[in-house]
Parts: structure tokens; C-alpha cells; sequence
């Protein structure tokens, strides 16, 4: 899992995140590979759920007919 994909599961827009916080997201994407997803996860979860609250995913909202 790459760090795009392991954001998107968290629903965290990256580029967005990325933009707005260049050395914070430089230092995660440094970190993540020598963590287990999980591990990382747990090392950073408040700060996670900050940022996905500053950042979140936009997701396509499809309208059903």
C-alpha cells in the first residue's frame, strides 16, 4: 500500500494536505514505508483525524434516478 492509497483509505484528500502542509506531509510519507499501515495508524491517530477533518476526501456523489 502506498501512502496516496493508505490517505484515500483515510479518506484525506492528499493533494490538499499536501499543499497546505508540506513538511508535515513530506515527514508521514518518509515514515509510512517503514511502518505497517496499522503501526502508523496508531503513532498518529489524532493527528489523522485532524487532518482529515481539515482535508477530506471528495468523493463523486452519484444521484440515483
Amino acid at each position: 500500500m502506498s501512502f496516496q492509497e493508505f490517505l484515500a483509505q483515510k479518506k484525506i484528500d492528499a493533494a490538499r494536505f499536501q499543499a497546505a502542509e508540506p513538511a508535515r506531509f513530506a515527514e508521514w510519507e518518509d515514515l509510512f514505508p517503514h511502518l505497517h499501515p496499522e503501526s502508523f495508524t496508531m503513532q498518529k491517530k489524532f493527528l489523522i483525524n485532524d487532518v482529515r477533518r481539515r482535508y477530506p476526501l471528495r468523493s463523486e456523489v452519484v444521484e440515483k434516478r
